[in-house]
């Protein structure tokens, strides 16, 4: 049975691996929702590669992204901001929704989308972050599925055993079996610098990951290691584990994601 799917934050780097993904199995996927926000020339391209149902746009976009769409004769639904991510998070057709909106933006639509119980591929760790205990609640009490796409935390959801995997609500319980986790970081750009170098230090010099290529927000945390603490959160909301039990490790190679 085809499965249909919201991407929301579809134009960011997360968006980009999903769809690809998406796209090699169009037998069992649909792609049923877009959103973007600001590069909507790329969300535009989107639409006109997999003519979705539905596609969100800022309120003040709505009308001219329609119009584009109509003159390129797609027949797209366009739907406008926070209420409409909203609404594609609640759609009765949505089978899972991809939160992929990056910071206090996605916390909405994904709580939304908790609500109505749907099954939430998570990249957006501000909503843990924010509101860890509201969203688990939520996904508890309206039987929803909440699974980690950022990679360190899939690795970990990797590492539990399998009777746990395949009933996903154990993993926010504290009978999954894990004693100790470590997420693992990079370092960043500004590793081997002082403290003083980092404070002349240029954005584009922030922004120059060592090894992965990433939106300016998660760059700057990166550069900064806010984005191993935001992590560290994300991770105890997760995995219902104390802060106590969780470590952070440097590893410039990034070959290891995580630890169990």
């Amino acid at each position: 049975m085809t499965q249909r799917i919201a991407v929301l934050g579809a134009t960011g780097s997360i968006g980009d691996s999903t769809l690809a993904i998406l796209a090699l199995h169009p037998q069992d996927y649909e792609v049923y929702a877009l959103s973007g926000h600001q590069r909507l020339d790329k969300l535009f391209a989107l639409c006109q590669q997999f003519e979705p149902t539905c596609v969100c746009v800022p309120m003040a976009e709505v009308d001219d992204f329609a119009q584009r769409l109509n003159e390129a004769g797609l027949a797209i639904d366009v739907v406008g901001g926070e209420q409409g991510l909203i609404d594609i998070a609640i759609d009765m057709q949505v089978d899972t929704v991809v939160a992929a909106i990056v910071g206090a933006a996605g916390l909405p639509s994904t709580l939304a989308a908790a609500r109505a119980g749907k099954r939430i591929l998570l990249a957006n760790k501000e909503a843990l972050v924010m509101a860890g205990q509201v969203m688990i609640n939520a996904v508890k009490k309206y039987h929803a599925t909440l699974l980690p796409l950022d990679s360190e935390h899939n690795a970990i959801f990797q590492c539990l055993p399998p009777s746990i995997q395949q009933n996903n609500t154990q993993i926010h319980e504290p009978s999954h079996g894990v004693r100790k986790l470590w997420l693992t970081a990079s370092g960043g750009p500004f590793l081997q610098q002082s403290f003083e170098q980092m404070q002349q230090a240029s954005v584009a010099e922030a922004v120059k990951h060592p090894n992965w290529s990433m939106g300016q927000k998660i760059s700057i945390d990166s550069a900064t290691m806010m984005n191993k603490g935001l992590e560290l959160i994300e991770a105890c909301h997760l995995f219902d584990m104390p802060e106590s039990k969780i470590n952070v490790v440097i590893h410039p190679q990034s070959i290891i994601h995580s630890m169990v």
